[in-house]
């Protein structure tokens, strides 16, 4: 068919979203609940099951949604990714990591991009979604799908549109958080500016690709910078003997000019640990140092040293040494109330831990058990929560803080705390064996 503004808009078209993950699913739903027949498309068969069974494997998104999709006859997933031609339009949402000197490792868009490429027939519209650098999406796809003879803004469009997902967020959604575009070329943008505004509320156009690039580029470079600041502020004042938390509530009473970020024990998630070395790794190829967001990178890394550090001097003030000690991890994802780990902080803690020869377990509500990642296998399960269980560790470490958990019975029931996000503050008054970090 040809795809046009006007076959969009009659939702007559067959839209395809391409790995079902954290920012596909989201994307998914919108689009569904926007009338659109959606084939989704993911290399993980044991995904592709269990939405056909109504079963969610995110968390934060309900069961109530995939049942519902499972039920409808506008909602197909599968493996089979020679079925990509049979798609109008096409929605890319591949991982971005790093590869082990912290270049881009560009292998899955690659890789996705040739299956595109061995369907690609005229009038599709490919769109990608994952966080890149700028001229990803003109350097990297389009001379690979313009192998096939076809021309872009011609034969079949491609444009780019960064995912702005925040798992486990209540107060907006893939349907509320405005959605930049950025085509190739001019034809491109407009058709997918018009395919977005069909599901989202605001679509913000921009003039190329490589400007929607780089803002996703420069929004993640924001936060790892700041949360760099503060994460090198906490090292200072606590060294200092000033509550780093304490500082940061009195300068956000300033009503303009300081925007509150606050420290942890390192950077989570897929974005701000990896983004901004793709920024980095582009500067190098036009001569450009990027000191500055180098710097930040160094500082957020080096938090889970400083927090086992000061687990390590908490605990011979006890008399107590690492090697031998039980240490019990609170929280494996890498923000409260959600069940993401993708480059959870916890992970790194728990390693250091055991290298030094702690037994150590952990807990959280939203994640029974580890499962093999890139970096990490664990292979450890989540201990069961209770007061009893608490005072059977010499330390425990909080690193996430869940809303599960009760700090008071924490501070009550348990020998040392060791809290790296500020949630004990209020009792430590009461309870001398908290120490922050």
């Amino acid at each position: 068919m040809t795809l046009d503004t006007r076959a969009i808009e009659g939702r007559n078209i067959r839209v395809g979203v391409v790995a079902l993950g954290y920012v596909g699913l989201p994307l998914v739903r919108a689009f569904w609940q926007a009338g659109f027949w959606i084939l989704g498309f993911d290399i993980d068969p044991e995904k592709v099951a269990m939405l056909g069974r109504g079963e969610s494997y995110l968390k934060h998104l309900g069961e109530r949604f995939v049942s519902e999709l499972a039920a409808s006859d506008r909602f197909e997933a599968t493996d089979d990714f020679s079925r990509l031609g049979e798609c109008d339009v096409l929605m890319v949402c591949v991982p971005t990591p790093l590869r082990p000197h912290l270049e881009p490792d560009l292998s899955y868009i690659e890789r996705t991009t040739a299956d595109i490429a061995a369907t690609l027939r005229p009038g599709q519209l490919i769109v990608l979604e994952s966080t890149t650098y700028p001229g990803t999406t003109r350097e990297v796809m389009l001379p690979l799908l313009e192998r096939t003879g076809l021309r872009c803004g011609r034969d079949f469009f491609l444009a780019y549109s960064p995912e702005r997902e925040d798992p486990g967020r209540t107060d907006a959604s893939t349907r509320t958080i405005p959605k930049l575009v950025g085509g190739v070329d001019a034809a491109s943008g407009d058709l997918a500016v018009c395919l977005y505004r069909q599901a989202i509320e605001q679509v913000v156009p921009v003039s190329s690709a490589e400007v929607a690039e780089a803002a996703k580029i420069l929004e993640n470079v924001y936060r790892a910078v700041n949360i760099a600041l503060v994460n090198e502020l906490k090292m200072i004042l606590t060294r200092m003997g000033i509550d780093v938390w304490e500082v940061i509530d009195a300068a956000a009473t300033k009503p303009f000019g300081f925007q509150a970020f606050y420290p942890g024990p390192g950077l989570g998630g897929h974005c701000i640990p990896i983004d901004p070395f793709y920024l980095t790794w582009k500067a190098r190829e036009v001569g450009q140092p990027t000191r500055f967001i180098e710097l930040a990178g160094q500082i957020n890394h080096h938090m889970p040293e400083f927090v086992i550090q000061r687990t390590m001097l908490a605990l011979n003030e006890r008399g107590k040494a690492v090697r031998g000690s039980r240490v019990l991890v609170l929280g494996l994802a890498y923000k409260p109330d959600v069940d993401d780990v993708r480059e959870s902080p916890s992970f790194a803690l728990i390693e250091r831990l055991q290298a030094l020869g702690a037994e150590v377990d952990y807990h959280d509500p939203h994640v029974p058990r580890t499962r093999p990642m890139r970096h990490h296998n664990l292979g450890m399960r989540s201990i069961e929560f209770s007061a009893e269980a608490l005072g059977g560790y010499d330390c425990i470490l909080i690193a996430t803080h869940h809303r599960f958990y009760d700090w008071r019975l924490i501070a009550e029931h348990a020998p040392l705390v060791v809290d790296t996000r500020g949630v004990m503050r209020p009792l430590m008054g009461e309870h001398g064996h908290i120490v922050q970090a």
